[in-house]
């Protein structure tokens, strides 16, 4: 029987040289990517009709086995020491409220609530199902890098929102003293104006509505210039931010390499701790063997003029 820690190690994200937890996330996401291939197939009505019984079966399947993984998930928290929790109940209860356990709840109830709902019509609970997508964060580090990128750069964001927030009141306010008498129906007030600033400043423009007056366009092309520069800045905080978090990563794993490489050679024990933090931190194998090969040059070249 396994065990609760072998339990724990397979349903986490493996570790360098764990077969059986690598062949667990495998399979993990291939039936994460294949629920969410059958809720946008099911919305085709003519593949709907005529596979619908298969789909059901796949659900019922997806369910148990989500289902499962999640009171797997719950039962193993209570050895989980990465948590500040020291009880297994405030483990098991930080696991459940986490966005990560409320994610793998999310990911059983669109299928589950309509077995209690009695004749109340819950179709639109199967759109939820696409949540599933979300459970991918168990593998990857998207969401919690740019969490931390937002975050890190929340000053410089917040800024850069108070920023937008004003141009889309002046603009709303100029388009409605502009366009309101010549368009009553689209200009009427100016909160009903901010969904043309919006899309103006976001760069979209829908085209549904746009000032006819020269005054208006006039604010028209101020309100685009200021969405160019807006939308620039926000987008360049974050990109700065990833860029920089980057940096951070590349830093540590070549001080890890630097160190296990005091000695001149990479024993097996090192090599298997650089590959899990490799993974950890989301770096490629080539950039890390990059940076070993450079590090291996420069000791080498160094032992050279010593001797």
């Amino acid at each position: 029987m396994i065990s609760k820690k072998r339990t724990f190690e397979i349903l986490n994200k493996a570790k360098y040289g764990d077969t059986a937890s690598r062949i667990f996330d495998i399979s993990l996401t291939i039936l994460i990517l294949a629920n969410l291939a059958a809720v946008s197939l099911e919305s085709v009505e003519s593949i709907n009709n005529d596979y619908w019984i298969y789909f059901i079966y796949f659900e019922y399947f997806s369910v148990i086995i989500f289902s499962v993984e999640y009171i797997l998930r719950i039962w193993v928290q209570s050895i989980n020491t990465d948590t500040p929790s020291k009880t297994p109940l405030g483990r098991r209860l930080r696991y459940i409220f986490s966005f990560t356990g409320m994610i793998d709840l999310l990911a059983i109830l669109p299928s589950l609530l309509p077995l209690f709902a009695g004749g109340l019509d819950l179709r639109w609970l199967r759109v939820l199902r696409m949540a599933r997508l979300l459970k991918m964060s168990h593998y990857s580090s998207a969401l919690e890098d740019l969490t931390t990128t937002i975050y890190e750069e929340r000053r410089s964001l917040g800024a850069a929102l108070y920023l937008f927030m004003i141009a889309i009141f002046l603009s709303s306010a100029m388009l409605y003293l502009a366009e309101n008498k010549v368009q009553p129906e689209f200009f009427s007030s100016i909160p009903q104006t901010m969904w043309w600033s919006i899309i103006t400043l976001t760069t979209v423009g829908y085209g549904d509505v746009s000032p006819i007056t020269p005054l208006g366009q006039v604010f028209g092309a101020i309100t685009a210039v200021m969405g160019v520069m807006s939308v620039a800045l926000l987008t360049g905080i974050v990109a700065s931010g990833f860029s920089s978090q980057m940096s951070r990563r590349k830093q540590i794993v070549e001080a890890e390499i630097a160190e296990a490489l005091s000695d001149g050679v990479i024993s097996e024990e090192e090599e298997k701790h650089i590959e899990e933090l490799r993974k950890k931190l989301n770096l490629s194998e080539e950039h890390v063997n990059s940076i070993t090969e450079i590090l291996k040059h420069e000791k080498n070249e160094g032992s050279k003029q010593n001797d």
